[in-house]
This record gives C-alpha cells, sequence and structure tokens, in this order.
C-alpha cells in the first residue's frame, strides 16, 4: 500500500455489496456520498492534493453476484480528524447502482507499530552484538526508550505512565508527547489531561493522591491550568521555561523544574505570574488577622458556599428556594433548559460552571435573585436585580 511521508494512522474497513462492482466504482462512491459531508477543512479531495490523505486502496472481489473486500486509507490527521473522517465512511449506502454497505475494523496507529517493530529489531541487534561480543553504550541506551516509550499506559481513557495507580505522588501534564519524554528519564507516575476540558478520572485521582501540575510555559499551559484548578485538588505547580514545552526539556531541565515547584493557591500564584511577566513587583497579600474572625465565621456559615463545595467536580446545579434548600438538581450542560422550562419557585442557582451572559439572561428572565458559579465568564450586560456570586466572592 502506498502511504503519504507524514501517514500516522490507516483506516481499515469492510465493503460489501448487493452486486458486482469494480475498484474504481468503490473509489468513487467514496469521494461522491462523502463530498461536503464534512465541511472544506476534512474534504477528501482536498485532504488527498495537500497530501493529508494518501492513496485509497480497495481490495475487492465478486461472487455469485454479490461483492465484498477491504478499503485502506493512510491518515496524516489527527486522531480525533482520523476517526470523523472513517465514521464518514459508513454513511456510504451505494456503490454505482448497487445498495453497499461499508463498515469500519479499526484504525491502526502506524507510530505504534513501527515502535514495536524497531524495539523488537534493537532486542535482535543487540542479542547480535552480545554474542559477537561486542558491546554499544549508544544501542542500549535507544532500547532502552524504545522500550520506556511501550511502557506508557491508559488510565480511563488517558496516556499515563504505569506507576500512576501504585505511586502515592502523581504529576499531571498536558499530553501524551509529555508523558513519553518523562518515561524516557525513568519518571513513571505521569498523566495527561489531553485538553482543557479535564476528565473526570483526574478529579477522582486528585482527591487521593499528592499531585503536581507539571504544564508547558505558553498561554495554551496557563489556561489548561486554570481549568484544572477549578475541577481537582491540586497540591503543587511545576511550571516549564518561559516558552519551551515538557516535552521538549531535558532530565536537567525537568529536574530543576521538579525541584523549583510551589505549593498551589489558585487565585494568588496566578495573579503573581501574570504580575511578573507584566513586569510589576507581585503584591504579597496578607492573610487575614484574628480581628477578621467574626467575618470568617460568617464566610464559612454562608450556604451558598456550603452548596458550591458539594457540587465541586460534579459538574451539577442546584435550583434554591428562599431558605436556600434544594428545589431540583441537574446537570450543567442541562441547566439553561433546566431554568427555561422550571415552573419551582426559585430564588437561586448554584452550578459548577462558568457564569456566562446566557445564564445570567436566563436567570433574569426567571427573577431570580442569585447565581453562583466557579468562576465569572464573558458577561457584558449585568442586571441590577441580580446578585452574581463566584467561588473568590461569596
Amino acid at each position: 500500500m502506498h502511504e503519504i511521508d507524514t501517514t500516522k494512522y490507516v483506516i481499515h474497513a469492510n465493503i460489501t455489496a448487493e452486486g458486482f462492482v469494480e475498484k474504481s466504482d468503490v473509489v468513487g462512491a467514496i469521494f461522491g456520498q462523502t463530498e461536503g459531508l464534512l465541511g472544506e477543512e476534512l474534504d477528501l479531495r482536498d485532504l488527498q492534493k495537500s497530501s493529508r490523505i494518501g492513496r485509497i486502496e480497495v481490495n475487492i472481489e465478486s461472487k455469485s453476484g454479490k461483492s465484498s473486500g477491504e478499503i485502506l486509507i493512510p491518515s496524516g490527521l489527527d486522531k480525533v480528524e482520523t476517526a470523523i473522517l472513517a465514521a464518514s465512511l459508513e454513511t456510504i449506502d451505494r456503490v454505482g447502482p448497487c445498495i453497499a454497505h461499508v463498515e469500519v475494523t479499526k484504525i491502526e496507529d502506524i507510530r505504534a507499530t513501527k515502535r514495536r517493530r524497531i524495539t523488537e529489531r534493537a532486542k535482535q541487534l543487540m542479542r547480535e552484538a552480545i554474542e559477537k561480543g561486542i558491546g554499544s553504550e549508544m544501542m542500549v541506551d535507544e532500547v532502552k526508550q524504545a522500550v520506556r516509550m511501550e511502557e506508557i499506559s491508559n488510565y480511563k481513557g488517558l496516556p499515563a505512565g504505569p506507576n500512576i495507580e501504585s505511586s502515592d505522588a502523581i504529576l499531571i501534564v498536558e499530553g501524551r508527547a509529555d508523558v513519553l519524554n518523562l518515561l524516557k528519564y525513568g519518571i513513571k507516575n505521569a498523566i495527561a489531561v489531553e485538553g482543557t476540558n479535564i476528565s473526570p478520572a483526574i478529579t477522582k485521582l486528585s482527591k487521593r493522591k499528592t499531585v503536581t501540575a507539571f504544564f508547558d510555559g505558553d498561554r495554551g499551559g496557563e489556561l489548561i491550568l486554570k481549568e484544572l484548578l477549578q475541577v481537582a485538588d491540586v497540591d503543587y505547580i511545576a511550571i516549564a521555561p518561559e516558552g519551551r514545552s515538557v516535552e521538549d526539556m531535558t532530565y536537567k531541565e525537568i529536574a530543576k523544574a521538579l525541584h523549583n515547584k510551589m505549593p498551589v493557591e489558585q487565585q494568588e500564584y496566578i495573579r503573581v505570574k501574570k504580575e511578573q511577566e507584566q513586569g510589576q513587583e507581585p503584591r504579597i497579600i496578607q492573610r487575614k488577622s484574628s480581628k477578621e474572625k467574626e467575618v470568617e465565621k460568617e464566610k464559612s456559615l454562608n450556604p451558598f458556599e456550603t452548596h458550591l463545595q458539594e457540587l465541586k467536580g460534579t459538574f451539577k446545579a442546584r435550583l434554591l428556594d428562599r431558605g436556600k434548600n434544594i428545589l431540583k438538581e441537574t446537570t450543567v450542560r442541562e441547566l439553561a433548559k433546566e431554568l427555561k422550562e422550571t415552573k419551582e419557585p426559585a430564588n437561586s442557582v448554584v452550578f459548577d460552571g462558568v457564569v456566562t451572559q446566557r445564564i445570567v439572561d436566563l436567570a433574569k428572565e426567571k427573577e431570580l435573585d442569585y447565581v453562583v458559579g466557579i468562576k465569572m465568564g464573558d458577561v457584558v450586560k449585568m442586571p441590577t436585580s441580580l446578585k452574581v456570586l463566584t467561588a473568590d466572592s461569596i
């Protein structure tokens, strides 16, 4: 099969047709019936022109008036885009005049296959070198690195080192490449969040482990850190040098960053870091003195804070009456719909999420007195009749 230079995955699919069809008929059906289906960015013809999709291979046979075979499509797209493209193949229902059915059997990770082949070949070469009495430090290092790459495991759908469950302390990093780089240097207790949509698995794991967040020294790393701090119990923060990625760091740089990790205080850390980046002298905020104990006591008894703490990490929302009692509990995803349709005499809404303009507008329509969320989003128009509180302002 012809492969493009940047092939990462190969889509494997089976095809059956109620009649005699040839390879050209199948290829034509693939292009014709997926055209315009996924938008311009995933148009097959354009992807093939830009060499992000290789030549489509079709092996098909016809017997007793029926045809069946296999479709192979090499892809240089990322995993998600490749999966979407693969799923689109299953919408094909005709090839020429014949009724047809396509089923994707697997998406092969070419890089994983190559790594296995490299590792086996390296082991073979090492055995041959030992038999001939030839030692090579470079060969040993290459084999160790390949073996460590094989050690990457999967924790509830997330890339992780093999010690993620057994270790009392873990590192939370951004992506799979970061986990691999840490494995390269023998650090086996890292797990990747894979984007800003933090998995509930991370939230649960953080509650029973000592957690160090170790992110890239760029804007993306800062955004992911902010999101992580909203949903997980993080104990320490380590940051790569400015403009650097964890996946590119040397052992010495990694050791230094982890040595300089700092205890986490969410808002204080983010504020100080931002002021440092702007060339300002960070302001040190003193803890409240004893004369404010009554204020602290009053705050600790705030029912909104109690509800928000109970909802933390659940992605749920509660409608409350005037006595701050629960009228109804729903998911954050369904909150807007619930606010529109509820007949309950609600006075407040508390939820584990970001306060948006849409939620504020719906709360005003329902004549609520309070909206309480984790943090404030892009709210431009704030009604005077509504009080909006966040985790920091309760």
